[in-house]
């Protein structure tokens, strides 16, 4: 027969287990769920990966800002740069349009601050219909640049464009200029070859020179087109083609006009305190 003190402590044991469990059932429960906190954390990687792609794609980009200033063929940023930012800013094009420069080759190329003519006073529009006010206003007060020298292709004034129809158009735009002591020269390729240019510096007075990169160093080269009486250069910067494209936007022109302006004939004169030449840029 079982013993009932036996069978009573057994039903206590047994009834002390099940209230364990479900003492650490209810823990269980009550504890808070830490599973959701992954798919959390890749929520906030989701985000950022949105806003990163959201200013990627934000319209006021670096790209954008630089188009605003791009408009009726004009780009007005130019007009904004005093001496060491457009010195600052040539460098920087050269490095953009040929990446296998050398810093040595770099050096050669660099046009120097100081020889940039502060031209950030002139608020009307850089046009061409402005251009002649633009070379009177940087030029010394009895100047008269309707005059040419004596000697036969040496011009006071040269004014660099990106392309020869843009320089024709230049050249019509100076013809205030000109008389017959004094011609406009155009030294650019559009209808004329490399000796005809060579030719018309030979036999005419020329005050100011119209022309591209290459071809005027090509005349310099000659010894057609001469230096010794070259006050200014002036650089047809604000320009912009059909295609938003400026002269320092295309390999083959401005790295030409780099190795144009950093010529020893022209660096010798940069500061100097007799026959001194300044850039100016329009």
């Amino acid at each position: 027969m079982p013993n009932p003190e036996a069978q009573t402590g057994l039903s206590h044991k047994l009834e002390k287990k099940r209230k364990r469990q479900a003492d650490a059932s209810s823990s269980k429960q009550d504890k808070p769920e830490t599973s959701p906190a992954a798919p959390a954390a890749a929520t906030d990687g989701s985000n950022k990966k949105k806003r990163k792609k959201a200013k990627k794609n934000n319209p006021q980009s670096e790209q954008d800002v630089k188009q605003q200033d791009r408009k009726d063929g004009v780009d007005e940023s130019i007009g904004k740069m005093d001496g060491p930012l457009l010195a600052d800013y040539f460098a920087q094009r050269a490095k953009k349009l040929d990446k296998e420069l050398s810093a040595v080759e770099l050096s050669d190329l660099s046009v120097p601050g100081s020889v940039f003519l502060d031209t950030t006073s002139f608020t009307s529009p850089r046009t061409l219909d402005q251009l002649p006010a633009f070379i009177k206003k940087f030029s010394p007060k009895n100047a008269d640049l309707s005059k040419a020298s004596e000697e036969k292709g040496a011009p006071h004034t040269l004014v660099i464009s990106p392309a020869a129809l843009r320089a024709a158009d230049v050249v019509r735009a100076l013809r205030s200029f000109q008389n017959k002591e004094s011609i406009v020269g155009k030294l650019f390729a559009k209808h004329i070859k490399l000796e005809e240019a060579k030719q018309f510096l030979q036999r005419a007075r020329t005050g100011m020179g119209v022309g591209t990169p290459t071809r005027v160093s090509d005349l310099i080269e000659s010894g057609t087109l001469k230096l010794g009486e070259l006050e200014r250069i002036v650089i047809d910067g604000s320009h912009i083609d059909q295609k938003q494209r400026g002269i320092f936007d295309m390999k083959e022109t401005h790295l030409p006009l780099l190795q144009l302006l950093t010529r020893s004939e022209l660096r010798e004169r940069y500061g100097a305190s007799k026959k001194p030449v300044q850039i100016l840029m329009f």
